[in-house]
């Protein structure tokens, strides 16, 4: 049986390679092919059209990267095809195994009309079925040479990642040009050898179902006359016709195939060239649409949609169709899929709001689950962000690829750190791109680890990232699995439909507590820095620009800016996407990020100057702004107050060598290397430094990770450290007060400042780095005297707790995690707190010193990488990062000093003094944003969050005359559900739970 088995399937295998997928076009006749090399970036379609191209053969080279060659083909179907089905056949030169990772076109009329994209498994158009004989063929490619980056395993380092050093060298064969006669029976028993062919290999060898279905083959290939497949064809699938029509049993798992195609929103393209991926595949989607009464597609991030509409007004129109017949699928509610771990609070929420927004304004639908199929992990801050933009559920399939720990659930209800729950799926598929391969269906089901309690499961559909999403093939394979023996049923369904059937099904579904944390990519908390750093600064500058424009358009009339401040989030927002803030895109996508990074800043530092001139008038008075959420040096948050007189700090030599530095609050002493040795917090006679150690130190490891370069750092990398203990200089800074260090190793150099706030305990690191390395990863260590068996780091409206130990394999995994604006460690009654400006990654570690004086715990920083790919160049250069250590710090402390060093005074010279729109008695309580309501009506919308982890009663006092107040989802719609605060004149008083997120709507008198 062993041996009849294997030789059927060697068989089955052979005849379908070499007779009949050939004979599924059995004739064809070339066309005439010309092409027209566009000398630049792509051109708009008229001109591609009108472009005159020249003669170009089959088996040409064409398409230097990055290039976009326009193809005319031109024929007639010839007479003697007359009632077959004629299609032509397009192959640009493509490589059938990277769908997505190539070459790509878009085929118009001569009108202009889009047709559909091709791909490498989708280079068909159809041209008449049934055919006349004697039509006219005249088709256009805009066909995009879009460079191999991803050349599989191992990554080789390439310059072909950006067009400036990519070269002119033709990257592509012109394969195929053809009209061609498609013999639909062939092709349907094609799909009926390969879905039994497949279902087949998946059954255990003992059951009978198998072996009904090998003998079914067997006799089916016995029709076959290998001379004459069209002629036999039909004979053949009439055997099969039996064991296809066999029905699944009762207890079949279930799944709801989702036609999905998912685009990165740039990676190992530029974000233009996404355009354009967008564009082929919605192309190709509203094809397949009008001929598959039963199919389903569901696309995400409303910036792809907006491309559409933007650049492809005619693929729209076809695309607002088949969204108004149910059949093409606004999903996710979010502007991008983006990172959830690095964006801050309020461009998490500003993900949702835009996003949602968009398929709102354009289709009146509003999405009930978020869509993040492929981000690197979810923050704990995630759920109650979903609920409080009116949403209810998650897919993602990323956590599928953790290395250590098998997440125990595909359908569980995710807890956050305020307590929200959000019912949640992880397709057991394991795969987002989906082809209804036997294989994929049968490890479904296997996988699906809620057996007993629930048997739904969704499989997204479809080739992604310009592969050109779902295919006929699919749409075919799927219609005979709907009901099949010995396998899971599929159906098309709406990732809508599919959730309220799996929540209907499972309502007592188990539960997760805290951040879904991907044990996969934990480099890309610190990869490509300048890009992250123009995240981090350009939300701060987005909240100072809204409070400043609110506060100056309700006290002066200033014009607040929509439009622009709309623009710019949403570029901002684009930029979070999971491949561009992670850093894990080619060079010319973080070059032009630093570009636009730096166009931002100068615009919204343009509306915070001219609403503070607003708001200041003109005179000479020193005034200081402070955008920070907390009151600083005497002054409130939102507000400008003459600036006060700074204190002293004293910058003494030290006995041993080196400088020590003090305010009256702290006594840091720096040894003759630079080095912090010592941080004394005086008001509680406790030292910060462990015995025997020192702080600010910098630690240098080997970085080659065994796999996604700039993605991922592997534990093994800890096995070897150089510590960085020699300095070239340690003196004086310019200042006079502050301490200045130089170092220099490998072929880099790092500058820093050491320096004291007065009146704050506060140790400020300036560090500058000219990084010059290659598959190094650069760290600063703070050894802390502190025995804590967690830590906090803060993330999206809160803080998130972590062990320090690795008692079991799930937090040995977590040796490199995310934090915000802080890291906060603490013993009961003490505290240290490492805040920054730009930095993500960081690692803490617990030690035992010896049996008589306690553990250390190390908190490491992560500051630079040198991976090199995708980018060969990546992080080369300056950068300067802020630091601060924070001696004697207690949670609260924490989230201030977090908040200050990445909202620095601002300092103008005007006439009077501002009072805020906006007060807070509370310090728990921290005002995320203050801006006028979106829709122009006037209203000013007010969110905040408890912040220490802690129940609490908060007064906010509104500076102006306030008629009503509403509580409000983030889209600033009123919550039908939420009792609305005490409104006692310009008081508002209201209790608020840990970490809970309010968002209320102030209507003015």
């Amino acid at each position: 049986m062993h041996d009849d088995r294997t030789l059927v399937e060697a068989r089955l295998k052979r005849v379908l390679d070499e007779r009949i997928r050939p004979a599924v076009y059995p004739e064809s006749v070339p066309l005439e092919v010309a092409v027209w090399h566009a000398p630049g970036e792509p051109v708009p379609v008229a001109e591609g059209l009108a472009a005159v191209p020249e003669t170009i053969e089959v088996g040409a080279r064409w398409g230097a990267p990055w290039g976009t060659s326009w193809f005319r083909v031109t024929g007639t179907v010839p007479e003697a095809w007359a009632g077959r089905t004629v299609e032509a056949v397009l192959d640009l030169g493509f490589d059938e195994n990277m769908p997505g990772f190539q070459c790509e076109g878009l085929v118009y009329r001569p009108d202009g009309t889009p047709v559909k994209g091709l791909n490498p498994r989708n280079q068909w158009v159809r041209v008449a079925a049934p055919a006349e004989g004697g039509e006219e063929v005249r088709l256009h490619i805009e066909a995009a040479s879009n460079p191999v980056i991803l050349d599989y395993h191992p990554f080789r380092p390439t310059h072909l990642g950006d067009k400036d050093t990519a070269g002119g060298e033709p990257q592509y064969t012109l394969t195929r040009m053809d009209l061609a006669v498609l013999d639909e029976t062939v092709w349907e028993l094609v799909l009926d050898l390969e879905v039994l062919g497949e279902l087949m290999a998946e059954l255990p060898v003992e059951s009978a179902r198998r072996w009904d279905i090998l003998r079914a083959v067997e006799r089916a290939l016995d029709a076959v006359d290998l001379q004459d497949v069209g002629g036999t064809a039909a004979a053949a699938r009439s055997r099969l016709a039996g064991v296809l029509a066999e029905p699944a049993v009762p207890s079949a798992h279930r799944i709801s195939a989702v036609g999905h195609a998912h685009i990165d929103s740039a990676w190992l393209w530029p974000l233009r060239e996404t355009v354009r991926k967008v564009a082929r595949t919605t192309s190709n989607m509203t094809a397949l649409i009008e001929d598959e009464p039963d199919f389903v597609f569901a696309m995400s991030q409303a910036q792809q949609w907006a491309w559409v509409k933007e650049h492809r007004p005619e693929v729209w129109a076809r695309v607002k169709k088949a969204v108004a017949d149910g059949r093409f699928v606004p999903a996710g509610g979010m502007w991008v899929e983006s990172d959830t771990n690095m964006p801050g609070s309020e461009a998490m929420a500003r993900q949702f709001v835009h996003g949602k927004r968009f398929f709102l304004d354009e289709f009146g639908i509003e999405n009930d689950e978020a869509w993040l199929p492929d981000t690197f992990g979810f923050a704990a801050g995630l759920p109650q962000i979903i609920k409080a933009a009116g949403s209810k559920w998650l897919l993602t399939q990323k956590i599928s690829w953790s290395q250590t720990n098998k997440f125990p659930h595909h359908t569980f209800r995710w807890e956050g750190i305020d307590g929200t729950r959000i019912f949640t799926h992880f397709p057991p598929v394991d795969t987002y791109n989906c082809s209804m391969r036997g294989s994929e269906i049968a490890h479904a089901a296997r996988n699906f680890k809620d057996k007993g309690v629930a048997r739904h499961s969704l499989a997204p559909t479809g080739w992604g990232d310009g592969g050109g999403g779902t295919t006929r093939e699919m749409v075919a394979k799927a219609a005979r699995l709907k009901n099949l023996e010995g396998s899971a049923t599929v159906v098309w369904e709406t990732p809508a439909e599919f959730f309220a059937k799996a929540e209907a099904e499972h309502p007592e579904a188990p539960v997760w507590v805290g951040e879904l944390y991907l044990e996969l990519h934990r480099a890309t908390l610190t990869s490509q820095a300048r890009t992250k750093q123009g995240n981090r600064r350009s939300e701060h500058l987005l909240r100072e620009a809204e409070l400043w424009a609110a506060t100056a358009a309700v006290r002066t009339g200033f014009r607040y800016p929509y439009e622009e401040l709309d623009r710019v989030w949403k570029t901002v927002l684009l930029h979070q996407f999971h491949d561009i803030l992670p850093g894990s895109s080619i060079a010319w996508v973080h070059r032009e990020a630093r570009r636009t990074y730096e166009r931002v800043a100068a615009e919204l530092d343009g509306i915070i100057g001219a609403a503070q001139r607003a708001l200041a008038g003109e005179g000479t008075t020193r005034l200081v702004f402070n955008s920070a959420p907390h009151t600083r040096d005497g002054v409130p948050a939102g507000a400008a107050r003459p600036a006060a007189d700074p204190g002293e700090v004293s910058l003494t030599p030290r006995a041993d060598g080196g400088h020590v530095l003090d305010n009256g609050l702290l006594r840091v002493e720096i040894d003759a290397g630079g080095l912090v040795v010592s941080a004394y917090d005086i008001e509680a006679g406790r030292e910060t430094v462990a015995p025997d150690r020192a702080a600010n130190l910098l630690q240098i490891h080997p970085d080659f990770p065994n796999m996604w370069d700039a993605w991922d750092v592997d534990e093994f990398y800890r096995n070897t450290v150089t510590d960085l203990v020699d300095a070239d200089e340690v003196g004086p800074g310019d200042d006079g007060v502050s301490v200045r260090v130089v170092r220099s190793f490998g072929a880099s150099r790092v500058t820093q400042v050491l320096s004291l706030a007065p009146g704050e305990r506060r140790l400020g690191i300036d560090t500058e780095v000219d990084w010059h390395e290659t598959e190094k990863f650069l760290k600063l260590a703070f050894p802390l005297d502190v025995h804590a068996e967690r830590y906090a780091s803060e993330t999206q409206f809160g803080h998130f707790h972590r062990p320090t130990h690795t008692n079991t394999s799930w937090e040995a995994a977590k040796f490199e995690a995310c934090n915000h604006r802080f890291v906060h460690v603490e013993e009961p009654g003490w505290g240290v707190a490492i805040v920054n400006d730009s930095t993500y990654g960081h690692d803490v570690t617990r030690t035992v010193r010896d049996s008589d004086s306690g553990t250390t715990t190390t908190v490491r920083v992560s500051l630079l990488r040198a991976p090199r790919f995708p980018d060969p160049e990546t992080d080369q250069g300056v950068h300067r990062f802020r630091h601060a250590l924070v001696p004697g710090a207690a949670i609260g402390d924490a989230v201030r000093e977090g908040w200050r060093i990445n909202l620095p005074e601002r300092h103008l010279t005007g006439a009077r003094e501002v009072v805020p729109l906006v007060g807070v008695e509370q310090d728990a309580v921290v005002v995320t944003a203050v801006k006028l309501a979106d829709d122009g009506s006037g209203d000013v919308v007010v969110r905040f969050h408890e912040s220490r982890g802690g129940r609490t009663r908060a007064t906010l006092t509104a500076g102006f005359a306030t008629e009503a107040v509403t509580v409000t989802d983030l889209l600033e719609r009123p919550l039908a559900d939420a009792a609305p605060p005490e409104h006692d004149g310009d008081r508002i008083t209201l209790s608020l739970r840990p970490f809970e997120l309010v968002t209320l709507r102030l209507k003015r008198a």
